[in-house]
């Protein structure tokens, strides 16, 4: 496997069920859609995206509501506060200094979807990326 073919905590990245994902995103400010796109395909090649999530601040941004529109799913935010409330496998560090919560992607990915996570956080293109099962 090369490097590119690994999440963010050096695990071999998972291959997912192939029912649709509710995939977690965090990313910087200001993303295009167009970059946010190339991510989930990069990260998710071939799955069915049934939503995507992240931190509500993020998800009023140009970007990921045009990604989501790109896709023809529902775009979810979430508080700050709901996110700290979810246990998540591989917190970041970066996260909890600015936002003093232990992640996004996968606390976002696991508030959307249904059990545990399918793909837990890697980054793509500058977008750190989780999924779980969507809910039928």
């Amino acid at each position: 496997m090369s490097g590119g073919d690994r999440s963010e905590t050096g695990a071999p990245r998972a291959t997912p069920d192939p029912g649709a994902l509710a995939v977690g995103l965090g990313l910087r400010p200001d993303l295009s859609a167009e970059r946010i796109l190339a991510a989930l395909v990069e990260a998710l090649p071939g799955q069915r995206i049934a939503c995507l999530a992240t931190l509500d601040r993020r998800a009023g941004e140009p970007g990921v509501r045009d990604a989501a529109a790109a896709l023809g799913v529902p775009l979810h935010g979430y508080a700050a506060e709901q996110l700290a409330g979810v246990p998540v496998p591989n917190p970041s560090e970066r996260v909890a200094a600015a936002l003093g919560i232990p992640g996004v992607a996968e606390a976002a990915a696991l508030l959307a979807g249904t059990g545990p996570l399918l793909v837990p956080r890697q980054v793509a293109g500058g977008v750190v990326i989780a999924a779980t099962a969507a809910p039928d």
